[in-house]
């Protein structure tokens, strides 16, 4: 088993071989090279700005290129809880944005001509329980009537049809959702905007931002910037440089393998219709196939990837793996990596303005998407002055409780076990 993000080996991704030079003065400086920093400066650039886009690493290598792959319609929390705390015009308006995300992904990729396998092919949420079916059969009455939405049930007896498992006990499609390859799409992205006339500046990690005389003064760790706006697009990777906003971000660990190729046949039995699949847990797993191999990832560690981590997450995977599919018992697991996820303390993703800062931050597991509409629709408030009016600015960015949290998550151990006892009570 390699310790190696599978999807990098299908892809020549962005490299630091010939460093574009970092400008001296710019329209807009984005800190972060993945979805939301890369969407935001096609977007801009398009538009005319001078844009920069500052990478402590190489273009795309968080968790751009290192998830499931999965472009998927919804939030994090359930859409009658988000109705039930913000209204009902308000959670109107966040699920189309969902809705409007997975298309953004289609639209991009066929007007880049974006070769990543990008296909709807719906979403499969499965019931780990009994009584999580009668959620479902709720959640699909629910969305219909609030939000016109059709969704489908799948009974016990029928879910054979749809996934190779007898693990579970029903399930609910939404056809809207897609899958593709991450890294195919995100260094895609970062070919197109290049081409729209975006410096994409990697191995510049920002060291110092000061804002004086309504500029932002940018030190980089190979050179400096000068910049009329700044947009933060760091995810789970954001630093004590933005510390108002690292305060409001949890990082978590998400870890995912991939197996050897597994013949057609087999492949059909395990997802005839090739979902994405994830599960009802709090500590949930999530999985595709790609190439005829079984992509399962799933949250095995909280805290983010080390070699320590990544080989008991492999272990905890792919015994996870073999409950869902023991037909995969003789399966060679070839690729183990990690990623790190972005989290606010109330699970919702947020956009906004601090301190003359913009942001879009707190995916949660649905950046794939989310980034790629976020990173243009935060671009195009930025351009017409109104960040305010966008629906993921409605709402509060919340602080830790008590403000006992200064960016180091102490706590994950505890979030891990106390996910586990939910799900055990559950």
């Amino acid at each position: 088993m390699k310790q190696q993000i599978y999807w990098h080996t299908t892809v020549q991704m962005p490299d630091d071989k010939n460093l574009t030079p970092i400008p001296e003065k710019v329209d807009v400086a984005i800190i972060g090279g993945g979805y939301t920093g890369l969407s935001a400066a096609r977007t801009l650039a398009k538009n005319n700005l001078n844009v920069v886009v500052l990478e402590e690493h190489t273009i795309g290598w968080g968790a751009s290129s290192r998830n499931g792959g999965m472009t998927l319609t919804g939030l994090k929390p359930s859409m009658a809880s988000v109705l039930k705390k913000y209204g009902r015009d308000i959670a109107r308006q966040l699920f189309q944005c969902s809705l409007d995300s997975v298309d953004t992904v289609e639209q991009v990729v066929k007007a880049e001509n974006i070769d990543c396998g990008f296909k709807r092919y719906g979403h499969l949420l499965t019931a780990n329980k009994p009584k999580h079916y009668g959620y479902l059969q709720a959640e699909v009455e629910f969305m219909e009537k609030e939000f016109n939405r059709k969704t489908k049930l799948i009974s016990p007896q029928d879910l054979r049809n749809e996934i190779g498992s007898n693990l579970y006990h029903g399930g609910l499609i939404d056809e809207a959702s897609g899958g593709l390859n991450p890294a195919q799409y995100v260094a895609g992205l970062a070919n197109a905007t290049a081409k729209a006339g975006a410096a994409l500046c990697a191995r510049a990690r920002v060291t110092k931002l000061e804002r004086r005389s309504g500029r932002f003064f940018i030190q980089t760790e190979r050179g400096n910037v000068i910049a009329e706006k700044v947009l933060v697009g760091t995810s789970g990777y954001t630093s004590g440089v933005t510390k108002k906003l690292q305060r409001k971000i949890i990082p978590i660990g998400s870890f995912v393998i991939a197996t050897e190729k597994i013949s057609d046949e087999l492949a059909y039995e395990l997802s005839p219709h090739n979902r994405m699949i994830f599960d009802y847990k709090h500590f949930l797993n999530y999985f595709r196939l790609w190439d005829n191999r079984m992509i399962f990832g799933g949250r095995a560690a909280f805290f983010p990837e080390n070699k320590k981590t990544l080989e008991r997450s492999a272990e905890i995977l792919r015994n996870e793996m073999l409950q869902v599919f023991p037909q995969l018992k003789n399966t060679q697991v070839d690729y183990v990596w990690g990623g790190t996820l972005d989290f606010a303390f109330d699970e919702m993703t947020h956009v906004g303005e601090e301190d003359g800062i913009f942001y879009a931050l707190g995916y949660a597991g649905h950046g794939v998407a989310m980034a790629s509409y976020l990173g243009k629709t935060v671009a195009e408030a930025m351009l017409a002055g109104n960040i305010k009016e966008h629906p993921f600015a409605k709402f509060n960015f919340p602080n830790a409780p008590l403000n006992l949290y200064n960016g180091f998550p102490w706590f994950l151990p505890l979030a891990g076990a106390w996910h586990k006892v939910l799900d055990w009570v559950e």
